[in-house]
């Protein structure tokens, strides 16, 4: 009884004697630890893909309303613009000596629950994710008629497109119950490499071909009688007349704060100028509580695992008395008996933890597509952080506190009271 390696062989015979509820306890803490470690990876995973979805660029401007809401429509595709911007305002607004780029962005047709985005070949040449890295082609290349189209990587992979294939536009953003311009349908041209953020589920479009669609509509809605087909637009001159929103990288950093003040005080219509980093902050911060919630959530579940575990090996406790004594009778000291039941707590908790990572990896090698395709959201399959093994470690450190408990109280258990309880 003098070997550790004796103590832990004890241990493991002692929970494979109640492997019922020794193995119901490791499914509880399991399931705990997985849900934690989803939690953070999920809110990790989102920062991170929010954070990398804009990259490069100084300033964002829309139609004035609030930096959050413009950052969420013009960048991550969610929400709608309370207001457009006149094509002239954009135009006298970026051919101001200090502007060296502007992208302009237009929004408002879907296809198949799949936002539409009206652009121009700037966008392929200036547009920046992640550590300011280039938006590349997998196939096929950019815009160069009015009804050509440049899909997403998700876009093509959900919808099964290729280059050449058809694609018709439904006027608003339901996935289903839209008017479709199904008279003037685009052509798949060009394909995006993946880059893991919203720029996957969209449609690129040209500017003219957002106008073209629109050419015979009035009000949301096309005008009775009035017919103007693809041909007869190309014949066109097709001028934007308002665009969602622009994106504009300056000559120099240090005119930042000069443009983006000029920008919200012009006079003709009012517009607002945000910086990227400072407005996706603001987001963080308002989903700040929402975070702690969860995490509040998942520190309970793993605190009610731990308990289960407590109540598990304290009923054990009047069973095993008998088993103390003997152990007591043949030389094992009191720090023996106590020693086991903290490994026993140590055995439970570390193989929760395992089967809790196993299982974390499993339903993301299951859910992923499906998150990946409904919100948008990679989840990818890196190996456990330096925060996730704190917190491991952390579970792990609570769960041998918490077997010292009833191994203190058996400790205590004299060799006596054992003896007489049990004979």
């Amino acid at each position: 009884m003098n070997s550790a390696s004796a103590i832990v062989s004890l241990s493991v015979k002692s929970l494979a004697n109640r492997r019922v509820t020794a193995g119901l306890t490791v499914f509880a803490i399991a399931l705990s630890v997985m849900l934690l470690l989803g939690v953070e990876k999920v809110r990790t995973e989102a920062k991170a893909s929010f954070s990398n979805t804009i990259s490069g660029t100084d300033l964002i401007v829309g139609a004035r309303s609030g930096g959050i809401q413009l950052l969420l429509y013009s960048v991550f595709r969610i929400g709608n613009a309370t207001n457009n911007i006149s094509w002239k305002s954009y135009k006298k607004i970026t051919d101001a000596p200090y502007v060296e780029w502007a992208i302009p962005l237009s929004l408002g047709d879907s296809h198949r629950g799949f936002r539409v985005l009206g652009t121009n070949n700037d966008y392929f040449k200036y547009y920046r994710y992640g550590r300011k890295q280039n938006l590349q082609f997998v196939d096929g290349k950019e815009f160069q008629d009015i009804f050509d189209a440049v899909l997403g990587a998700d876009v093509a992979e959900s919808l099964g497109y290729r280059v050449d294939d058809p694609i018709t536009v439904t006027h608003g953003l339901g996935q289903t119950g839209g008017i479709n311009h199904k008279d003037k349908p685009f052509q798949v041209v060009g394909i995006l490499a993946r880059t893991g953020t919203p720029l996957d589920r969209t449609i690129h479009v040209s500017l003219q071909g957002t106008e073209a669609i629109h050419i015979d509509w009035r009000g949301g809605s096309p005008l009775p009688g009035m017919k103007v087909t693809a041909e007869e637009v190309r014949q066109l001159k097709l001028n934007p007349k308002t665009i969602t929103a622009f994106l504009i990288g300056l000559e120099s950093k240090l005119s930042i704060f000069k443009a983006q003040r000029q920008i919200n005080q012009y006079r003709k219509e009012p517009l607002l100028a945000i910086l990227p980093g400072v407005a996706l902050q603001e987001l963080w911060d308002l989903m700040g509580t929402a975070e702690a919630a969860l995490g509040v959530i998942s520190l309970l579940v793993v605190g009610t695992s731990l308990l289960v575990m407590l109540a598990m090996l304290f009923s054990s406790l009047n069973e095993r008395r008998r088993e103390m004594a003997i152990l007591r009778s043949v030389g094992a000291r009191m720090t023996h008996i106590f020693s086991m039941l903290v490994i026993e707590a140590g055995l439970l908790v570390g193989a929760g933890i395992i089967v809790g990572v196993a299982l974390l990896y499993a339903g993301l090698f299951i859910l992923q597509p499906v998150i990946n395709a409904k919100f948008g959201l990679f989840l990818s399959f890196d190996i456990i952080t330096l925060r996730d093994g704190l917190i491991l470690l952390g579970i792990f450190v609570a769960g041998l506190l918490s077997g010292a408990i009833p191994a203190y109280h058996a400790y205590r258990q004299s060799l006596s009271d054992g003896m007489i309880i049990r004979v």
